[in-house]
């Protein structure tokens, strides 16, 4: 940085003889704006929380200067889908650190149906300690079910229906920016398309979006085409701008499939209906043992219910069928990595295989007595390349990491927790060309800021507010491994989050500039 606690001159002035102050001017660098246009040499400058003039100025003062010579300065990104909200809570990890060397200075809580049902209670928290990086919240249907009907596989009564309705509602007056779901896991799995389409509704009369992890992403049960077309189904019925979170072809037997769920949404979106998707870089995604193993019938009535199946020799072999089918699904047990088992910690970063082999057994009767001891979590690799290159590509699909905020050194999580934009930035667009750099920055700033309706986010432009990301593009590196993920990001060189400096040349300052964003709708304005 230059021009630290000095006045900083930029050309000479043809106008007034006084300089205009700002708190911030960059300088020289290369400017995408986040639309996916090709980037421009422009200096922005910032005055509070706000971008005040973006252009030639040629006379201008300011408190700091930041020469970005080299570097590409561009909207914060926004994290469609983030689980860091509980991290961010903790004032040990309040401030982000993971996320903004990733440049990320926005991330959209509570996905999957899961996290806080009252808005208000996890905002004041969040607050408490300040925090890194703005969060938009969600409206979760999973914790709204289970509060109101525990884990029963069965339809709502009617005064359910209600109650639930009214907590979303609650939840929308808070300021949410919509209703998340994730119809893959119990007890949201036992819900039909009617009693969601429902609480859409609500979540659409506040403008709200719906955002799910769909029903199934691999061939479970209804397929994923068919779940796909579920969430086009919703939307359509709630009138609601729908999107398929962490989009994907799950396991070898869909692999492939991703031409014709292009092909379904694009035809849903020119018959107008709003839908959108999401995506985080790899090919191996995070869930629990349970969710990817289990059937959903042996989850009714919860952990203890399932345990209490499986010490049942009656029910076991069942269960163990059911399984046995879904371990292949996955790709089989070599493909099944533990990263956080809190009765065992010295199976994290193995695979099912390695510690089956350990000790001795299959890895169905491993999986068995691990889940009975207790609830591991896993890195399953079950993507293909070309299908993931395919949905990066498509002009509606933003980016996420599907991550959390965990401690530093804590369990073997996935890399995307440290690695996700970076990574899309260096293999996608650098290495592979998959796409190109403009169109990668629009997917993770302009795209979901326009999805969510945050209003002023996620472009350079005149009026925005101040959050902005410069990186070095040669320097662009996600070391985060899946043997070794607790490792930062590398060429963030600065991260502005609402006009505060949060990352000055790479390193963390004690400024934390996030807030908690509150969806607003103007009922005036629609149609």
């Amino acid at each position: 940085m230059i021009g630290l606690m000095g006045v900083v001159f930029v050309g000479c002035s043809s106008g007034s003889d006084k300089p205009v102050k700002y708190d911030q001017l960059i300088i020289n660098g290369r400017v995408l704006d986040g639309t996916g246009e090709s980037w421009s040499e422009d200096a922005i400058a910032i005055k509070d929380d706000k971008i005040v003039k973006i252009g030639d100025i040629t006379e201008a003062a300011a408190d700091d200067t930041i020469d970005a010579e080299g570097l590409y300065v561009t909207p914060g990104f926004i994290d469609e889908h983030s689980h860091a909200a509980s991290g961010l809570a903790k004032a040990e990890l309040s401030e982000g650190k993971p996320l903004l060397l990733e440049g990320i200075t926005t991330i959209v809580a509570n996905p999957d149906g899961s996290g806080a049902v009252d808005q208000k209670k996890q905002r004041e928290k969040l607050l408490e300690n300040g925090i890194g990086v703005n969060v938009a919240q969600l409206v979760p249907f999973g914790s709204i079910r289970k509060m109101v009907m525990g884990m029963e596989d069965r339809e709502p009564t009617a005064e359910e229906m209600d109650e639930m309705e009214q907590l979303v509602e609650e939840g929308m007056k808070h300021g949410a920016f919509g209703l998340s779901t994730g119809v893959f896991y119990s007890p949201q799995s036992y819900a039909s398309t009617e009693e969601i389409v429902g609480l859409a509704k609500v979540a659409a009369e506040y403008g709200g979006v719906y955002q799910s992890h769909i029903r199934d992403e691999s061939n479970y049960s209804v397929g994923v085409r068919e779940a796909v077309n579920e969430v086009i189904n919703i939307a359509e019925k709630a009138e609601i701008l729908g999107i398929v979170d962490h989009i994907k072809a799950l396991g070898p037997p869909v692999w492939g499939l991703s031409k014709q769920i292009v092909a379904d949404i694009e035809q849903a979106r020119a018959s107008g209906v709003e839908i959108f998707a999401s995506q985080y870089p790899y090919k191996a995604s995070a869930t629990s043992l349970i969710a990817a193993l289990v059937p959903r019938w042996a989850e009714e009535g919860g952990y203890k219910a399932l345990v209490k199946r499986l010490k049942d020799s009656d029910i076991l072999p069942e269960v163990k069928a059911d399984m046995e089918d879904n371990l292949a699904r996955r790709g089989g047990a070599d493909r099944i990595q533990f990263r956080r088992y809190r009765p065992d910690s010295t199976i994290e970063g193995k695979t099912l295989e390695e510690v089956a082999e350990e000790q001795d057994k299959t890895p169905l009767d491993m999986a068995v007595d691990l889940i009975k001891a207790g609830k591991p979590s896993i890195i399953s690799f079950n993507m293909d390349e070309d299908d993931v290159n395919r949905f990066m590509q498509q002009p509606w699909t933003m980016t996420c990491s599907d991550g959390g905020l965990v401690k530093f050194g804590s369990g073997v999580p996935h890399p995307r927790n440290y690695g996700t934009f970076p990574r899309k930035i260096r293999k996608y667009v650098k290495e592979e060309h998959v796409l190109d750099l403009p169109a990668a920055i629009r997917s993770m700033t302009s795209l979901p800021a326009e999805v969510y309706n945050m209003d002023n986010r996620g472009v350079l432009r005149e009026g925005a507010v101040a959050d902005i990301t410069i990186f070095d593009l040669d320097r662009m590196n996600d070391k985060a491994t899946f043997q070794e993920p607790h490792q930062y990001s590398e060429g963030v060189e600065y991260v502005f989050v609402n006009g505060k400096l949060a990352v000055d040349e790479g390193e963390l300052t004690d400024k934390k500039g996030g807030d908690v964003l509150s969806h607003t709708f103007d009922e005036t304005s629609s149609d």
